[in-house]
């Protein structure tokens, strides 16, 4: 099939296109390219992920004219969109930002679908949307109306207007409910980047609610898994949680960076920061029986192809 992947520079955007591409379907990608995080590591997502000759368009999903005038030069059969201005704390700072491409921008993308006869989107939301939620594991029947952050704000207001456009057009609009994301080409403001840097550098690294945090972290490639199942089973309205299927408490997280880079880091202990969650857990119930969905990697083995990746990216001996 032919797909238009937004946000294709990515983190996970490149790494799903790869994969789009490595099984022989037929991608193109949209990216603004911004300066949340350095641009350097999306131009090299797009050269070293994603492979040669796909096309690229520089585009903000903000932007219905400019995306409307790329359906004009292609035919889709779906959309996968990942693009999104990303960070729950950066949330707290920029608020407008993610008003504009979260909200404007996938509202632009449902009316890309609509006008444009693409049935299928497929399309990112977020563990954050179960905000703070007490049961544990979260699942997608839990009630999601108490976000935490502006970030997740957004996304649950996605999922949402995905539903309205579904009952609306008859438009097939699968959620993804990815929990914490790592791996190789992963973004610079996660935990795993932060403190692969701060440690190597031999700089202090905070460390917040005194290291009894846990999370769901999921490899990359398993996302992509569940991400290329949601696009091929093509629901008519789905909501999934795709997580990593065991939470890691944040000290042993950052017990597995020291034992993988042979150095102990210096620990700023410091309370709980306003917009997270103490604990993140997915029920894949749902993901396991309609996907197919089946997270592979242990932590140990996952944080330690990033850091392969880390040292020879950035030229660390």
């Amino acid at each position: 099939m032919k797909v238009l992947v937004t946000g294709g520079a990515g983190f996970i955007g490149s790494h799903v296109a790869k994969a789009l591409v490595a099984r022989g379907d037929e991608v193109v990608i949209v990216d603004n390219m911004n300066d949340y995080y350095d641009p350097t590591l999306k131009e090299s997502r797009l050269k070293e992920v994603v492979p040669a000759g796909v096309p690229f368009y520089m585009v903000d999903i903000a932007n219905y004219e400019e995306l409307s005038s790329i359906c004009k030069e292609h035919s889709f059969d779906a959309i996968c969109h990942l693009a999104a201005q990303a960070g729950v704390r950066y949330s707290l700072e920029n608020p407008s930002a993610y008003e504009q491409t979260n909200n404007q921008g996938t509202l632009n993308i449902l009316e890309l679908a609509r006008h444009n006869s693409i049935k299928n989107v497929i399309y990112a939301s977020s563990s954050s949307v179960y905000g703070a939620n007490t049961k544990i594991p979260f699942s997608e029947s839990d009630p999601v109306e108490k976000p935490m952050s502006l970030y997740a704000a957004t996304k649950r207001s996605n999922e949402l207007m995905a539903y309205t456009y579904h009952s609306l057009y008859g438009l097939n609009c699968t959620g993804l409910r990815f929990f914490t994301v790592y791996g190789p080409y992963g973004r610079p403001d996660m935990a795993l980047f932060l403190f692969t840097k701060a440690i190597l550098e031999g700089e202090p690294i905070n460390v917040f609610n005194y290291g009894d945090m846990e999370r769901d972290f999921t490899y990359v490639d398993d996302i992509v898994a569940g991400v290329l199942s949601a696009i091929d089973k093509s629901y008519p309205y789905e909501i999934f949680n795709l997580g990593g299927d065991h939470p890691i408490k944040l000290s042993y997280f950052i017990e597995t960076i020291e034992k993988e880079l042979g150095k102990e880091a210096e620990k700023n202990l410091l309370p709980l920061q306003p917009g997270d969650v103490p604990r993140t857990m997915a029920d894949l119930t749902k993901a396991k029986e309609m996907l197919g969905f089946n997270p592979q990697t242990r932590i140990e083995e996952g944080i330690k192809n990033f850091i392969q990746w880390y040292k020879e990216y950035y030229s660390v001996q």
